[in-house]
């Protein structure tokens, strides 16, 4: 699981390559699908190769290391987080019925619109597209979703795990991160997810469902310069 230190590189070269944009040292997806940048960390200064495909005050994230970066970017900021795996998931039983429901592109408006009302900065206007995505709706009203993000060979990452604060505490986003975790088991996948290092709630849940913190890891939040 070593490509876990680097997952954004490995996966821009491996199942998510057709979103690859850069280079043999470098590579990005498209700004409107994801703002991560990934690199080979064998290279020598391989973001100075990624400058014709970077925009000028573009905000940016690297995840895991950060190489040494172009003289005109800088660090706007890091988030501390967990990288969890779950080798063998936990069948949780909750209460209810509530109706899990695949999520479409007649979807995206509603969901861009959630997610990044708890949680803004990484879903972009088409990230929906690049997995499938699940959520529960209220009277017709999204109110929590999950969802499948960076994916590469052998492993693929759970992501858009997000509940609206007036929905939480009903188990909502245990049982869509269960079912997203199980499809991606029954692929031949392992799962994995990226959790804020502080936020015991989340890390509590996902150990109920089978996750084990591997490592802890850094997300950096980049700016492109002029």
């Amino acid at each position: 699981m070593l490509k876990l230190d680097n997952p954004t590189w490995y996966a821009l070269t491996s199942t998510h390559k057709p979103f690859g944009i850069g280079t043999s040292k470098a590579k990005r997806y498209p700004a409107n699908v994801l703002p991560f940048v990934g690199f080979d960390a064998n290279a020598v200064n391989p973001l100075e190769t990624l400058q014709n495909e970077v925009r000028p005050g573009e905000v940016i994230y690297i995840i895991g290391e950060l190489p040494k970066l172009p003289l005109s970017w800088k660090v706007l900021g890091e988030i501390a987080g967990d990288q969890m795996v779950c080798e063998k998931l936990i069948d949780v039983k909750y209460k209810g019925d509530t109706e899990l429901l695949k999520l479409g592109v007649s979807d995206i408006p509603e969901m861009y619109d959630l997610i990044n009302s708890v949680q803004p900065g990484f879903f972009k206007e088409d990230t929906a597209k690049i997995g499938t995505y699940y959520g529960i709706r209220v009277k017709g009203k999204l109110v929590a979703m999950a969802g499948e993000r960076l994916k590469m060979t052998g492993l693929s990452e759970v992501s858009a795990v997000c509940t609206h604060p007036d929905y939480t505490g009903r188990g909502y986003a245990g049982q869509l991160v269960s079912l997203v975790a199980k499809q991606m088991i029954n692929q031949g996948k392992i799962p994995f997810l990226h959790v804020v290092s502080s936020n015991d709630r989340a890390i509590k849940l996902y150990e109920r469902l089978g996750f084990v913190k591997r490592r802890g890891i850094t997300f950096w939040k980049i700016q492109v310069g002029n």
